[in-house]
């Protein structure tokens, strides 16, 4: 493991801040922090499109080198931690990286990847369901998997595959996630849509309801309302006057 990791070769930071980040992204570096093992955090920089490109790729584990700095009289193993992301989510500006031991047992997510065509989807109108992406497991540096294959060959309408029944590489592999998580699942199509639908519905009869229709207009000829303004004379009294049959005024 130790030989087969990815090297990254990296440069200490003589100033940090927001500023100075910027300005080392626009000379093709990428910002990180090293910390752990009782050593204080540690700044560095390292080449953006190669390190980029093994951590896209699915790489944890590297050996960090720095050339010329007394920092690193030995090669160091560390483990990404953490990304952070720009505004807009679709470029990575910063890493977290741990510094660990080979034998040291860490917890890390690993990328579930199913193989094998599902028996149900030979069904017209099935679909393969696949909410848990990837799992989070404890296990030794050293025995961390770039991915866990799933096979899903077996898999039929109505059957499930959870976090729970994925098989660990290794016996000494522990999980962490939540062992229901759905992995992997067959459903048929008109299942789906109906519960879209059914959704849609309920969202609809908890929205209040909004009027927007116009009043109807007085057709020619039609009584206005009573007591309307402008309404017209009741049969047989006088424009202006009392009705017919009201006491006269005095």
């Amino acid at each position: 493991m130790h030989e087969k990791s990815p090297l990254l070769t990296a440069e200490k930071r003589e100033r940090i801040g927001t500023r100075y980040a910027a300005r080392d992204r626009k000379r093709g570096r990428l910002p990180a922090i090293v910390y752990g093992h009782g050593r204080e955090p540690l700044p560095i920089t390292l080449d953006a499109h190669a390190a980029l490109g093994l951590i896209t790729r699915g790489e944890k584990v590297f050996r960090l080198d720095f050339p010329g700095h007394k920092e690193a009289d030995e090669m160091q193993m560390v483990l990404l931690k953490d990304v952070q992301f720009d505004y807009m989510g679709s470029r990575i500006v910063h890493c977290d990286f741990a510094r660990v031991d080979l034998n040291e047992r860490v917890r890390t997510r690993v990328h579930i990847n199913l193989v094998g065509e599902a028996r149900g989807l030979k069904v017209a109108g099935n679909l393969l369901m696949h909410p848990v992406t990837e799992i989070e497991i404890e296990c030794r540096v050293m025995d961390i998997p770039d991915h866990i294959d799933v096979d899903i060959s077996d898999l039929d309408e109505g059957h499930v595959i959870t976090a729970g029944d994925v098989k660990l590489p290794q016996p000494d592999m522990k999980l962490v996630s939540d062992p229901h998580g759905v992995v992997a699942q067959i459903v048929q199509g008109v299942e789906l849509k109906a519960a879209e639908a059914t959704t849609v519905a309920a969202e609809g009869a908890a929205s209040p309801e909004v009027i927007t229709a116009k009043k109807e207009e007085a057709k020619p000829g039609a009584a206005p309302a009573a007591g309307a303004k402008g309404a017209a004379p009741a049969a047989g009294a006088k424009p202006g006057g009392d009705a017919k049959g009201a006491a006269p005024k005095k």
